[in-house]
């Protein structure tokens, strides 16, 4: 299998190892996709001496392969570790929508339309999405999923700590636990995006050879290990716990500590 980590701190370390070239760098900031990118961003950020915080995101899975995402959502404002929440999730309310031509679009990265922070950027695959419509799902499913998603995106927005990052004009390294589609983290990029980010680097231990050559078209990649077969990114992990909001909230929490 190659390269396995004992758990997400460890991988967090070994991926500030290859990113020394941002240690102590004024205007940069860490993010964690949350959850399971949240201890690896902290352990990074210990190492590299970089203020942290999360970045709110949620997978939409096909209806029946929930591990296969047709799409994903992000939140635009990024949650910085430490403090109290600013802002109320009826300040999200709005959305913008972006499509990703499929695992390795030809064209340019999906465009946002330039919303506000604390707006959602939904980004689909498209090709995936007709397909799926082909083959017997229900569109009403599918609209389901979304639903139940934002719902988890906005509960969360409510709930994490922290005022809002500002990352107008700033390096952004977002960081995974793994890239499994990279559905997730192509959001995440247009998130930051929309918000300001000047530059934006996407981060695992471990990913598959189509995410990080879908990733690469739209910012730069970093994955430790690129296995020729990419199996479930827990299996790159000897530990490998689902964590829990409380988990995600007392990481942030220890950032000021």
């Amino acid at each position: 299998m190659g390269m396995v980590f004992e758990d997400r701190e460890e991988a967090g370390r070994r991926l500030a190892e290859a990113l020394p070239q941002f240690r102590e760098q004024p205007d940069t900031v860490l993010l964690g996709l949350a959850r399971g990118g949240i201890p690896v961003a902290v352990a990074a950020a210990k190492v590299l001496h970089l203020p942290y915080g999360a970045v709110l995101v949620r997978k939409l899975g096909i209806p029946g392969h929930g591990e296969t995402a047709f799409g994903a959502l992000a939140y635009t404002a990024a949650v910085a570790a430490g403090g109290a929440a600013e802002r109320a999730a009826e300040d999200a309310g709005g959305a913008a929508s972006a499509e990703a031509g499929g695992p390795a679009p030809a064209g340019p990265g999906p465009e946002t339309g330039g919303p506000e922070p604390g707006r959602i950027v939904r980004l689909l695959n498209r090709p995936l999405v007709e397909r799926i419509l082909e083959n017997g799902v229900r569109q009403e499913w599918m609209d389901q999923v979304e639903s139940r998603e934002r719902d988890e995106l906005l509960r969360r927005a409510e709930t994490y700590p922290g005022g809002h990052l500002e990352l107008h004009g700033k390096t952004v390294l977002l960081v995974d636990d793994g890239l499994a589609t990279g559905a997730t983290m192509r959001a995440a990029v247009e998130a930051v995006r929309s918000a300001g980010a000047s530059r934006v680097v996407a981060a695992a231990p471990v990913g598959s050879i189509e995410a990080e050559r879908s990733l690469s078209r739209v910012c730069d990649v970093l994955c430790l290990h690129l296995p020729g077969k990419f199996r479930a990114v827990g299996s790159f992990y000897r530990h490998f716990d689902q964590l829990t909001d409380d988990d995600a909230i007392g990481l942030l929490h220890g950032a000021n500590a």
